[in-house]
């Protein structure tokens, strides 16, 4: 059976690809009205937007990408899995469908590559809604993420042994009641093989820690751009038990956007949308009204 069947009461929606160099790029387009851009992290994919699909498509546009090497997106062997990459990949999809007035919601590597293609295309952005995400530089790095960067060993790890994936549906979560034999099969669906586990491998290399990083340049183009947005609506909204982005992320971007609208959630982890939907929901239904 394929997984998608098993996880049809949780992802019912109708799927769209956009060809991009060759490739199927995934994307969810539900509901209309002005469009809320969800963009996940590593190792996610558009599933973990399903309850905010759901709800906010009775009144908005909701389009969820899956990024190239994740989720129902082709998962090329030899391609550049880079922030660049991601970034480009997802103002074509902006482009495509000429997006205007666009609320980006972002998670995790999200932030980056949502808040990279602001930066390129800003009249196209109105609204930011960022959970437990980064869009700058840090030194900040989870010992268990940094073992999966060690040469060889963690491609082993990550890829063969499935250590990234499955650890994150136990790991990223506080309340595990709610990872179903459904929502489990959602999340590690897509990532099943060690080819199918590719982009979740090669986002734990790509994250830039010094300047001979082949993705510093472009986290540090994204990170001079913010500020254009300062006085642009957001929503930052944070589970305080992330092992990952901890709430130091949170005090930088309250930093830098010091107009933002904070809901912090003390007993949700880095699956913020998991641990907390039902807190989530109703704020960012207000904060888009």
């Amino acid at each position: 059976m394929n997984f998608r069947d098993q996880i049809k009461n949780e992802y019912p929606f109708a799927s769209h690809w956009l060809e991009i160099d060759g490739h199927q790029y995934h994307y969810l387009d539900e509901g209309q009205g002005q469009p809320l851009l969800m963009v996940h992290g590593n190792p996610t994919w558009s599933f973990a937007w399903r309850r905010l699909v759901k709800q906010l498509s009775a009144h908005y546009r909701v389009i969820a990408v899956d990024h190239i090497g994740c989720g129902l997106s082709d998962k090329p062997q030899d391609y550049a899995y880079k922030l660049e990459s991601h970034i480009n990949n997802l103002k074509t999809l902006i482009q495509e469908l000429d997006l205007q007035d666009i609320t980006l919601f972002a998670h995790d590597w999200g932030g980056a590559i949502g808040m990279g293609a602001a930066v390129d295309l800003p009249e196209r952005f109105q609204r930011f809604v960022l959970m437990n995400t980064a869009a700058f530089r840090s030194q900040e790095i989870p010992l268990r993420i940094a073992v999966c960067r060690i040469p060889i060993l963690g491609s082993c790890g990550v890829r063969g042994l499935n250590l990234f994936s499955g650890a994150a549906v136990s790991m990223a979560v506080e309340k595990r009641e709610r990872m179903t034999d459904e929502v489990k099969t959602g999340f590690l669906g897509p990532y099943d093989s060690w080819r199918n586990r590719i982009a979740v491998d090669q986002f734990v290399k790509d994250i830039p820690l010094k300047p001979s990083h082949p993705s510093y340049q472009t986290l540090l183009h994204v990170e001079e751009g913010l500020q254009q947005f300062q006085n642009h609506p957001m929503l930052l909204i944070w589970g305080e038990r992330d092992w990952c982005f901890t709430t130091n992320f949170l005090d930088e971007f309250e930093r830098r956007f010091p107009n933002a609208e904070t809901l912090r959630i003390s007993d949700a982890g880095h699956y913020v949308f998991e641990d907390a939907h039902e807190i989530m929901l109703p704020r960012i239904e207000q904060f888009l009204k």
